[in-house]
C-alpha cells in the first residue's frame, strides 16, 4: 500500500489533497483520493488493473462541487489519457448512492462469472502448452537429476544416520517445483499426475548438503534448480522449495522462494 498528501499555500488561494492506494494483487488495485481547497472539494473512489507490461486501466468515481463523474484512465509508459463522463452537475445523495453501486456491482459481477474464469481458463491453457513444448527438456533434466541422486546417495544416507543418532538435522522431506502445484498439494494433501509432473522430491540431496554442525545453508540469489541432484521441472514458472525436517526431536516445516536464501534449523519454523 501506499499514501500521499499535498498542500498548497498561495496568497489568494490553498489547497490540500491526499490518496492512498491498496494493491490487492501484483495486477489489481484500489484508490481512494481526496482534494479540499478554495476551488474545490472532491472525493473519489475506484480501482484499477495492469492488462499488459507498461498499461494499466482505471475507473474513479467522482463526487465533487462540480458534480458527479466517472472517470475512465489507461496509463502507459509514463503517458494519461483521462475521459470523465458527467453524471449530474447537482448533488443528490439517491443518484450519488447509485452511481457508485451499479458500476461497482457490474464490476464484481463481470469479474467473478466472466473474467476470472477466463483468466484461470487461459492460465491453464498456457500452463499445458508450455509443458508440451518442453516436456522433452525436462524429462531429460529430471533423468540427469536422478543420476546425480545416485551418487550422492551414499553420502547423503551416511550424513542422514550421523544426524539421526545425535538428535541433528534431518531433512524428512523435500519437494522443489512449480509453486501453484506446491500450494495445491499443500491444501488438499493429494497428488495427481498433473501435479506429480511439476515437481521433483530433492530430500536426498538436501540431506546430502547437511554439514558437520547440522546446519544447511543454501546460499540468497542462487537459482535452487542449479544444484546437484535439482532441476527445473516447468520451466517459465516460479518456483519454491519446500521443507520438512526434524530437529531435537522437534518437527519444522519452511518454503522459500527460488532464489531467497534458505538457513535451517530456525525455530520460526517449528510446528
Amino acid at each position: 500500500m501506499s499514501a500521499a498528501g499535498e498542500l498548497k499555500i498561495g496568497t489568494s488561494s490553498f489547497g490540500a489533497s491526499a490518496h492512498y492506494t491498496h494493491r490487492f494483487s501484483k495486477k489489481s488495485h484500489g484508490r481512494i483520493q481526496g482534494r479540499l481547497g478554495s476551488t474545490a472539494l472532491e472525493l473519489e473512489v475506484g480501482g484499477g488493473r495492469k492488462i499488459s507490461e507498461f498499461s494499466t486501466i482505471r475507473m474513479l468515481y467522482s463526487v465533487g462541487i462540480q458534480g458527479i463523474f466517472w472517470k475512465f484512465e489507461l496509463h502507459r509508459a509514463g503517458q494519461k489519457l483521462v475521459v470523465p463522463i458527467l453524471l449530474s452537475r447537482h448533488f443528490s445523495s439517491f443518484f450519488a448512492t447509485g452511481a457508485f453501486i451499479i458500476p461497482a456491482s457490474v464490476y464484481f459481477l463481470l469479474k467473478k462469472f466472466i473474467l476470472k474464469p477466463y483468466y484461470l481458463k487461459r492460465e491453464k491453457q498456457k500452463a499445458l502448452e508450455n509443458m508440451e513444448k518442453t516436456s522433452a527438456q525436462v524429462q531429460e533434466a529430471k533423468a540427469a537429476a536422478q543420476k546425480a541422486q545416485q551418487l550422492l546417495q551414499n553420502v547423503a544416507n551416511r550424513k542422514r544416520n550421523k544426524q539421526l543418532e545425535i538428535g541433528g538435522l534431518i531433512i524428512t522431506k523435500a519437494v522443489y517445483g512449480a509453486r501453484k502445484a506446491l500450494t495445491k498439494l499443500g491444501e488438499t494433501g493429494e497428488s495427481s499426475d498433473e501435479l506429480a509432473s511439476q515437481v521433483l522430491d530433492v530430500t536426498l540431496p538436501l540431506n546430502f548438503l547437511v554439514n558437520d554442525s547440522g546446519r544447511l545453508k543454501l546460499h540468497d540469489g542462487v537459482k535452487k534448480s542449479g544444484i546437484m541432484g535439482f532441476c527445473d521441472s516447468c520451466p517459465g514458472e516460479p518456483k519454491q522449495l519446500y521443507v520438512e525436517y526434524t530437529y531435537g526431536g522437534n518437527r519444522y516445516e519452511v518454503f522459500v522462494d527460488d532464489y531467497e536464501e534458505l538457513f535451517i534449523p530456525q525455530e520460526a519454523h517449528r510446528i
